[in-house]
């Protein structure tokens, strides 16, 4: 018995007349996401990131060789506004992670790109930040794991 059982025998008590059922299936994810989320930021400040400059330099580096995207594929890819994009961008072009340079196939647009020490930086925290997610993720076994992949695909399917 968790915490979220707990809760919902407080509900059930109270308010006999409510399924509080799906108040512990968003209860114990909302607890689990706290989790991970937690568990993932030790790995993004032991390499003096944080999830925003993670989000960015990580999806540079996916976009493979030459590790450059447009600022409004970054915000797309992000999901975030332009305004919070070109903050993250100018404390990532300072600590020297990526640069700024004219889009030779669009004069007024730019390219972001990583640089050398960008790439380096990124590539060892993804490698950290996957065998941490590894680690948090073990005590499902692998039918366990696909089973939850699958349902939570099926869920999110239905906001997305």
């Amino acid at each position: 018995m968790d915490q979220v059982d707990r809760i919902l025998d407080q509900w059930r008590a109270a308010r006999p007349d409510l399924d509080v059922v799906p108040m512990g299936t968003i209860g114990r994810m909302k607890r689990l996401t706290a989790h991970l989320v937690q568990g993932m930021e030790r790995v993004f400040s032991a390499h003096s990131l944080n999830a925003a400059s993670f989000d960015v330099l990580a999806t540079l580096r996916r976009a493979g060789a030459p590790y450059e995207l447009t600022p409004s594929e970054l915000i797309e890819w992000s999901m975030v506004t332009s305004g919070t994009m070109t903050n993250r961008l100018d404390r990532l072009e300072a600590a020297g992670f990526i640069t700024r340079h004219r889009n030779p196939e669009d004069g007024r647009g730019f390219l972001i790109g990583l640089t050398e020490k960008g790439r380096k930086l990124i590539d060892e925290a993804v490698t950290a930040h996957v065998e941490n997610q590894h680690a948090m993720i073990e005590v499902l076994n692998e039918n366990e794991r696909k089973t939850l992949d699958r349902l939570l695909g099926k869920w999110l399917g239905t906001f997305e």
